[in-house]
């Protein structure tokens, strides 16, 4: 590597550990170190890489920063840049599901978390109130949501996720895109080199097929699925973490039983307090499931690397292989109509995740009261949500 890779890598280093608030925040943090500060990219090739990540399924942080680096030193730079963007914060998370047993078995540790369980199910309600805002603009976009929302409260099956995303998608496209369309659209993909979408479509499809290719009864049977069921949400999640957490909380939670509640809200309030992306939360997922399953700390230690990589694998591989494309797959209103749709279905996820959440603390007035007070704190006031999580660490070592 030469020296401004060698530079670029640090800066990514230093924007891993300061980059709090989510992806709007941290392309906020792009712009002014990447773009303005080091000039690694230009505004506009910023935004395009943006506005290819919020297209494509997978975390879209994680995307923007890896196509930055894509574009100042290729593949070796963006590989080396993805492990120092994933690997910090996911090694916290997971390093927290090895010990998480030990510490809540505790009186005092769950005294702590009493008060964060909650404050972060209000996250979840900013989370969800933030995105029905930018998404839910039309009477089409409201009964997509409302739709998904009565459909996943009714069905509760990890299967309905991709197809309701893709009736959305489907459903939004149709609607929106005008008949002129289709004539250009055939004009670019008739320039798409068929050999490389071949490959990459290959690659994700082969790592989708394992899990069912390996017998349930074998030793190795639950890293596997565990490993597809998080590369299947990395193909299917539009939106970022903002949607991965509510859909791996009814998968793996309400659908799957792979871990509790009280374990989830936990992992999940945690990671809220660190920097970095929200899809590093999988690594406690991952870890806590398989400890469950009696695999010991080496399983433990696997089912946060199985996770990581699985939940982020099509997000990379899609990255690295559409960036070339992208010039002329941006002129496709089609593809862009369909996003809309998709956003909408993600909208009524979120909420049917909230409402689950809340379930726990039927009757209990101070959750609810911690609820609103988060959502009031996040809606009225600037306070990051890091700063709420340690209130309500400080709140519970208090009282």
């Amino acid at each position: 590597m030469n020296k401004r890779q060698l530079l670029f890598l640090r800066d990514v280093l230093v924007y891993t550990f300061t980059s709090f608030g989510g992806p709007q925040a941290h392309l906020a943090m792009l712009l002014r170190d990447f773009v303005e500060k080091r000039r690694y990219v230009s505004e506009e090739e910023l935004m395009e890489l943006n506005a290819l990540a919020q297209v494509l399924p997978g975390p879209s942080s994680t995307q923007t920063v890896v196509g930055i680096a894509w574009k100042v030193g290729g593949l070796p730079l963006a590989i080396a840049t993805f492990l120092v963007w994933i690997l910090p914060s996911a090694a916290i998370m997971g390093a927290a599901a090895i010990f998480y047993k030990t510490f809540a078995g505790r009186n005092q540790i769950a005294e702590v978390l009493k008060y964060i369980r909650p404050m972060a199910v209000g996250i979840v309600a900013y989370a969800t109130y933030t995105f029905a805002v930018r998404c839910l603009k039309t009477q089409a976009s409201v009964m997509l949501a409302i739709g998904s929302l009565i459909a996943t409260l009714i069905l509760q099956n990890a299967y309905a996720f991709p197809i309701l995303i893709m009736m959305g998608g489907i459903i939004s496209s149709a609607w929106e895109t005008q008949p002129q369309e289709t004539e250009l659209r055939v004009k670019l993909f008739a320039n798409v080199n068929r050999r490389k979408v071949s490959y990459f479509i290959g690659i994700l499809l082969l790592f989708a097929a394992m899990g069912a290719l390996i017998n349930r009864t074998s030793p190795f049977s639950l890293p596997v699925r565990l490993f597809e069921n998080f590369y299947r949400n990395g193909i299917m999640i539009f939106g970022g973490g903002q949607v991965l957490v509510p859909l791996m909380y009814t998968e793996f939670v309400e659908v799957k039983h792979y871990l509790s509640n009280t374990e989830f809200l936990s992992g999940y309030a945690l990671q809220q307090a660190l920097p970095g992306p929200t899809f590093a939360f999988t690594s406690f997922v991952g870890g806590i499931t398989l400890g469950n399953q009696g695999y010991g700390l080496a399983g433990q230690v696997v089912g946060a690397i199985v996770a990581v990589i699985g939940i982020n694998l099509p997000g990379l591989i899609l990255i690295l292989f559409i960036v070339p494309f992208w010039e002329d797959l941006k002129k496709i209103t089609r593809i862009k109509n369909s996003l809309s749709g998709i956003n909408s279905v993600a909208v009524g996820f979120m909420a049917t995740a909230f409402i689950l959440l809340t379930k726990p603390f039927l009757g209990d007035w101070m959750a609810y009261g911690l609820m609103i007070g988060t959502f009031a704190l996040l809606y009225f006031t600037k306070i990051k949500t890091p700063v709420i999580i340690i209130i309500g660490v400080l709140l519970g070592l208090i009282f």
